[in-house]
């Protein structure tokens, strides 16, 4: 992963990762999910196995992974894909009905 690294730390904006990388993208997707097609990157980043070779090699799994994660956002949105913790805590939120409320609170009234 060698001097692959160091320029990707020079990165910092969706766009950068992609052109540096030679991802093809629409800039409607980009504006809409960037943070979550570089924290997806991210993840695919670290559980991957790189291969030993060339940087060669080593930049072409990293460009793999990140159309990966663009390509998540083009065919899924962020409330699905579920890639921060926000939108995984959501999924668990329970609801109420509005009868169950006034049930509970004519019950409490009637204790008073």
């Amino acid at each position: 992963m060698h001097d692959i690294d160091g320029e990707m730390r020079r990165l910092s904006t969706a766009e950068e990762f992609l052109e540096y990388f030679g991802v093809n993208y629409l800039q409607s997707v980009v504006n809409v999910n960037r943070l979550h097609i570089l924290k997806r990157f991210g993840q695919y980043i670290a559980r991957h196995k790189f291969r030993e070779g060339g940087s060669d090699e080593t930049r072409s799994e990293y460009r793999a992974l990140l159309e990966r994660a663009y390509q998540d956002f083009v065919e899924s949105d962020a409330v699905s894909e579920k890639v921060f913790k926000v939108f995984n805590d959501a999924s668990g939120i329970r609801t109420v009905s509005v009868d169950t409320l006034r049930a509970a609170l004519a019950e409490r009234n009637s204790g008073i």
